[in-house]
């Protein structure tokens, strides 16, 4: 009788899977999917880890699945970010260079680009990644700056008169030699220095919660070059482990902070984070001291060293509303005089979708200006602060008209890459300038060049200096 009935069973369980054999194959081929997508999350997990061995691995699979189809990834679309800040500084996300490098590609960005607080570091790993992937990349550096001619006015540095955030941009190689390193060397030195003697002050301030940086802060980094952001971290869950419970680390940062706090903005949520960094380090806050006129290399200082290094002095542009961006015809004038040739933006603080105020009038000045000038504009979200997007929403109604000069820039500065690299012919070089007499044929040969170029085809490029534009042009059109 059992038998008869098991027979009947597996009669039943056959004719179910003979009629439903479209049901039955769509199980077994989504467990397959299901472990495809389980391996590609940890491979990306890999390629944030500190080793360099380990990320190279991780990506080598990755290209693997890419080459196989078994990893899909999305069309190349209209959007670039190539303003987003790296591990070697700080990432809120820890992302490594190749990480980055991975997600444009994944998520179809028609161009990206690093840039990285005081270093370099992660220049070569992204470039390689890019090219690898067949993404068009450039690699930036970002620092401070002293401008004496607007030492009365804040730029873009809030509360600093004179201070600018300001950049190198496209810098075809990380690593330097010469007085370029030197000069490299000094500006990680100097901010390094200014972190130890700001913790230093700010242990004073949140005893008993203090940091050796040694043992604390440096562990969060891959090279060394900790940020005040990392300090933040680092204060967060030093409290953790120095406070015995909850109540006691609310209270505890209650007190030090002076601010409304929630028990879900702990341990350390953005909302502390930013707190900390507020409150302790930025200006009137415990471990400030207001840099002086020999803090930071000067402009035209920093803009020799990445004209040396094969980059692009880069304006970087905040929303307008300083003293000293308002004065932007003055700045841009005393900038382009000492080498500056683009200018960055980070379009998403610039507007609230929807609203038209000044800042997106700012926004939309200092874009036709720049244009009118002949700078190239690139853009990005900086992801060094939680929250912020992979992307900017370039189809919002505010930034959508905004999307072929953006395009124009990152192909321009994809374009100076490739071709400082392989010849020293970029944007700012002898070359450039004895082809080009005016700024709109150069944009208009180098935007051609960087949308006609993809990073696969570089290594079949033969160029020589005797080429006339056009002959490169043809060429690479054949």
């Amino acid at each position: 009788m059992l038998c008869c009935q098991a027979g009947v069973w597996v009669l039943a369980i056959r004719l179910f899977v003979w009629h439903n054999s479209g049901f039955t194959q769509a199980i077994f081929e989504k467990a397959p999917e299901t472990r495809r997508c389980q391996l590609l999350e940890q491979l990306e997990q890999q390629l944030d880890r500190f080793n360099l061995a380990e990320r190279k691995a991780a990506l080598k699979q990755i290209l693997a699945g890419l080459a196989d189809g078994r990893i899909k990834v999305k069309p190349v679309g209209r959007r670039v970010n190539l303003h987003a800040h790296t591990f070697f500084s700080f990432n809120c996300y820890g992302y490594s260079p190749s990480k980055f490098a991975w997600l444009a590609k994944k998520e179809g960005l028609a161009a990206a680009g690093i840039v990285d607080f005081d270093v370099l570091d992660g220049a070569d790993e992204f470039l390689d990644a890019a090219a690898a992937l067949n993404v068009r990349g450039c690699a930036s550096i970002e620092t401070r700056v002293y401008v004496p001619e607007f030492s009365d006015l804040v730029i873009n540095s809030p509360g600093e008169p004179g201070i600018a955030y300001h950049m190198g941009s496209a810098v075809p190689f990380g690593t330097l030699s010469g007085a370029g390193k030197v000069f490299l060397d000094r500006l990680k030195e100097t901010a390094q220095r200014r972190n130890r003697e700001m913790m230093e002050r700010v242990n004073a301030y949140l005893d008993p919660v203090r940091l050796d940086y040694e043992k604390d802060v440096l562990p969060l980094t891959p090279a060394g070059n900790p940020t005040e952001r990392h300090l933040c971290l680092a204060y967060a869950r030093k409290a953790r482990v120095v406070c015995k419970d909850d109540m006691a680390l609310l209270a505890f940062w209650k007190d030090k902070l002076g601010c409304s706090l929630h028990p879900q903005d702990f341990p350390e949520s953005p909302a502390l984070l930013n707190a900390i960094r507020a409150k302790t380090m930025k200006k009137g806050g415990p471990g400030y001291v207001a840099p002086d006129a020999g803090a930071f290399a000067t402009m035209q200082q920093m803009n020799e060293f990445v004209l040396a290094a094969g980059g692009i002095p880069t304006l970087a542009w905040l929303d307008g509303t300083t003293e000293g961006e308002q004065q932007i015809e003055r700045l841009l004038d005393i900038a382009m005089n000492t080498g500056v040739a683009a200018l960055n933006i980070i379009p998403d603080r610039n507007f609230t979708p929807g609203v038209e105020d000044q800042k997106l009038a700012n926004l939309r000045q200092v874009v036709a200006l720049a244009d009118a000038r002949g700078l190239p504009i690139l853009v990005g979200t900086e992801m060094n602060s939680f929250g912020q997007k992979f992307c900017d929403d370039f189809e919002s109604a505010e930034l959508k008209p905004m999307i072929p000069v953006f395009l124009k820039g990152a192909h321009i500065l994809y374009a100076h890459t490739v071709l400082q690299r392989a010849a020293k012919m970029g944007y700012l070089s002898p070359w450039a300038k004895k082809c080009f007499c005016q700024a709109d044929d150069k944009n208009s040969f180098f935007e051609a060049f960087g949308r006609a170029v993809e990073p696969k085809q570089i290594d079949t490029l033969r160029l020589e200096a005797s080429m006339s534009p056009d002959d490169i042009l043809k060429t690479v059109n054949a």
